[in-house]
């Protein structure tokens, strides 16, 4: 099944791709350099050097795996409807503290709270998805529910 991704976020995982298959070659350059220190049973260099190409390697699999099933969509070619979408930046307000905060819906590779960016099967975007300005909702259970407002959509 297709999982969502936006525009930057493909560039963003391209970009990574790229960089890693062209480290390819430091790589065995590395294996090789440690080969030519002696005995491959204790040799720590190689080892490390073998795990790190192994790592690299996964990643290359993982991020030709993740684009093969991406399905790209560019919020600037989706008419403005006014409601939170895949894509959206939507400014929420929490409404026990009056605490303003702003995230953009995006796919789960993408996703860095630090950044601004959460993944669209977040609980919190879950929620949002659908949703207006003005519109209300909550998220989470019990005592560790919070409702929010949604301020302000911006299709960016």
């Amino acid at each position: 099944m297709p999982k969502p991704m936006t525009v930057r976020g493909e560039q963003q995982l391209r970009k990574e791709l790229n960089q890693l298959k062209h480290g390819r070659a430091e790589a065995s350059r590395a294996i090789g350099e440690a080969r030519k220190l002696g005995d491959l049973r204790e040799n720590a260099d190689y080892h490390a050097a073998k795990e790190r190409q192994g790592m690299m390697e996964a990643r290359i699999r993982y991020l030709e795996t993740q684009l093969s099933n991406a399905r790209v969509i560019d919020i600037s070619k989706i008419s403005n409807t006014g409601t939170v979408i895949f894509g959206s930046t939507v400014t929420l307000e929490e409404m026990e503290s009056g605490t303003e905060v702003r995230y953009r819906i995006v796919g789960e590779d993408e996703a860095d709270i630090k950044a601004g960016t959460i993944s669209n099967v977040a609980p919190l975007a879950k929620a949002m998805i659908g949703m207006k300005q003005d519109d209300s909702f909550s998220v989470g259970e019990d005592l560790m529910q919070k409702e929010y407002l949604i301020k302000r959509i911006e299709h960016i």
